[in-house]
């Protein structure tokens, strides 16, 4: 690979800042090179580059994950954000994606033919990372996770191979990278299989904090009451004037309308919530409506866990540790894990957890460094205090940089086997910036 091959971006040159920059502020490295990839050739090439040249090399996609691997630091970061093609075939019902696409991007193309899956639920996110993490969404309930709607993959190796994986084809890979995160291989394009889903039942409804004991009792009975089509959170968020503090349910329902808003009753039998937003909308739309809430810069620190069951203890815990936020601009959000994707066997993909109950993210976020001490530390202190509560999993998309001791729950009853395979396509660990599982 020469520069005259693809553009390389070196430190003093044009466009160099702008293309390290990932969602996470808190993260500012700064690679010797950044390879600006358009084809899986390219992404051979650049691998081939960094291992001659014994750099250490990262893979940045859209570049969200909060742990900040897609950049390293005097290394070769190999830039996939260029690649941003789609071709969706409405009558097999499929999308073959490149890894530089948002699942903006996505949703808009798919949603031309009244067809989507199951992608994030901040539309900025990239769809490269959130699928080979497992992928949660609001249509996880009724079409599984992002991994579960995976059919094929094209994938870089160390080696500097360009691989098929599918059911048929290297199905070992395939297995892996449906979970592994980016361990195995850089990942140059994605067919997904797609659902019919245009106009869905989506927003959300916010109540005091004050009021938060009942609003999770009736989110603990519409997780376990709803259907498949009803995706229901809920967050504690601090309200636009940025001194209320609120909890709210965020929800999608992506069967018909009728049936949705019988379906959704219990949260209108709460009472008059401060906010509510809850209207049929496209699911574009639906997929950026917390989009505001999470900007790209803003300083970022979380931390995150499974509940078997979400307690009153848990929750008398975190509704107190919430009082004392530092900043307005973060949220603990619980997720609700069941429907489809928790009818997976656990060994089916790489991906683990499919127990059903619920997820847990504290998603630390403030605008300024000078502020990072309190927020990190009211983090932490928030997770042990929790601690008692929690299951052993860890799902590795939320895992921070200093998270490394939680791999193996992250991976969970597959990790062994994921060793294995981390021998087999990656013995020297050139992939390891990532939530890593070490070959040795």
């Amino acid at each position: 690979m020469s520069d005259q091959d693809l553009q390389v971006l070196r430190p003093d040159d044009a466009g160099y800042d702008d293309a390290r920059r990932i969602h996470n502020g808190l993260i500012d490295k700064r690679p010797s090179l950044i390879a600006r990839c358009r084809t899986s050739t390219d992404v051979a090439a650049a691998v081939a580059r960094g291992r001659k040249e014994a750099l250490e090399i990262s893979v940045r996609g859209g570049g969200h994950n909060v742990a900040g691997k897609a950049v390293t630091e005097g290394g070769l970061m190999i830039d996939l954000s260029p690649m941003k093609e789609i071709e969706v075939d409405p009558q097999a019902r499929t999308a073959h994606a490149r890894p530089g696409l948002t699942w903006d991007e996505f949703n808009i193309a798919t949603a031309t033919h009244g067809l989507a899956t199951t992608g994030g639920v901040v539309s900025s996110t990239g769809i490269a990372g959130l699928t080979l993490g497992g992928g949660y969404g609001w249509l996880q309930g009724k079409y599984g996770l992002t991994v579960d709607n995976l059919l094929a993959a094209e994938v870089v190796t160390a080696d500097g191979d360009v691989l098929r994986a599918s059911e048929e084809e290297n199905a070992d890979l395939f297995w892996a990278l449906r979970g592994g995160g980016g361990n195995f291989g850089v990942v140059t394009s994605f067919t997904f299989r797609l659902h019919p889903v245009r106009t869905v039942l989506g927003g959300l409804a916010a109540f005091p904090l004050a009021g938060a004991d009942d609003v999770v009792d009736v989110f603990r009975r519409v997780t376990k009451e709803a259907p498949d089509e009803l995706a229901v959170q809920c967050g504690f968020v601090t309200g636009p004037d940025a001194s209320s503090k609120l909890v709210a349910l965020p929800v999608c329902h992506c069967g018909d309308l009728d049936r949705a808003k019988a379906d959704i009753g219990l949260v209108r039998e709460l009472g008059t919530p401060l906010l509510d937003a809850i209207v049929p909308k496209s699911y574009v739309d639906q997929n950026r409506q917390l989009d505001e809430n999470f900007p790209s810069g803003a300083l970022n620190y979380w931390k995150s866990a499974f509940f078997t069951e979400l307690s009153d203890a848990a929750t008398r815990v975190l509704i107190e540790c919430f009082e004392q936020c530092p900043s307005p601009m973060t949220a603990c959000i619980i997720e609700s894990m069941g429907g489809a994707a928790s009818r997976i066997a656990p060994a089916s993909t790489a991906y683990a957890h499919r127990e059903p109950g619920y997820s847990l993210l504290l998603l630390s976020q403030w605008a300024n460094a000078a502020d990072s001490e309190p927020n990190i530390a009211w983090t932490r202190e928030t997770f042990e205090a929790l601690q008692p509560h929690m299951a052993d999993r860890r799902y590795v998309n939320y895992l921070s940089a200093d998270d490394g001791g939680y791999t193996r729950d992250a991976y969970g009853c597959n990790y062994e086997r994921l060793v294995e395979l981390k021998r087999r396509y990656d013995p020297d660990n050139v992939f390891h910036l990532n939530q890593n599982i070490d070959p040795s």
